[in-house]
């Protein structure tokens, strides 16, 4: 499996939690047998011929669950524990932002349950012959911070009333329009909540919208080669 080079060395993959337990063991057939080890916000897996998959924990802490997907017999019991944490059904709030349009949603495992997609026109360059540049400016610069608090007004409306329920809050769009989205005190108890990683995605459609458990839920994965 090829994937994205990986800073300090190996390689980036990303499997759906459904998936993982099918992958540890595969990566055991391909490297010989493993051991796991529990580490903060990672499970190292270390193979007998030396390759090394680092399991970075999607909605770290990892805590054990009540209910244990069936999993392979020889997975040792820190992968076992990956496994069943990922897979829990979760209540996550979403907030995409970008200054021609945001989304927020309310996910309970991968079923979009509430949402609200919007778009504001934010001009990119002035016309020729048209504004000067220092009105055209001043002119963008209102449409931006307009869209903004658009932004921030449809997160208050949708994810603040269900606050008690969330259990993360994943963030996406332009990192930032994002940060100034933060500057808004209405949102602080959400962004209390912010867990990665962060949803690099284009213009928040409701079609991005509904596939962001696939990119929020996956399990980043560092391997190294041995």
């Amino acid at each position: 499996m090829t994937g994205r080079p990986a800073a300090g060395g190996g390689r980036w993959v990303s499997v759906a939690p459904e998936r993982l337990a099918g992958w540890i063991a595969r990566f055991a057939a391909r490297h010989g047998a493993i051991e796991a080890v529990i580490l903060p916000d990672v499970v190292r897996l270390d193979a007998a011929d030396g390759a090394v998959a680092e399991c970075h924990v999607p909605f770290p802490p990892l805590r054990p669950s009540p209910v244990t997907p069936p999993t392979p017999a020889a997975l040792p019991a820190p992968a076992a524990a990956l496994v069943a944490h990922a897979c829990r059904e979760r209540t996550v709030g979403v907030l995409l932002a970008r200054l021609g349009g945001h989304a927020a949603g309310v996910f309970t495992g991968t079923r979009l349950v509430a949402a609200k997609v919007g778009s504001r026109q934010v001009h990119g360059r002035s016309a020729a012959g048209g504004w000067s540049q220092q009105r055209f400016a001043r002119r963008r610069d209102k449409q931006s911070a307009e869209a903004l608090r658009a932004a921030a007004d449809v997160a208050v409306r949708l994810l603040t009333p269900r606050l008690a329920d969330l259990e993360a809050v994943v963030l996406g769009g332009d990192r930032r329009a994002v940060d100034e989205i933060r500057e808004d005190r209405r949102l602080a108890p959400l962004f209390a909540l912010e867990a990665g990683p962060f949803l690099t995605v284009p213009d928040p459609r409701l079609a991005v919208l509904e596939g962001a458990p696939d990119l929020f839920r996956a399990v980043r994965i560092r391997l190294l080669d041995p």
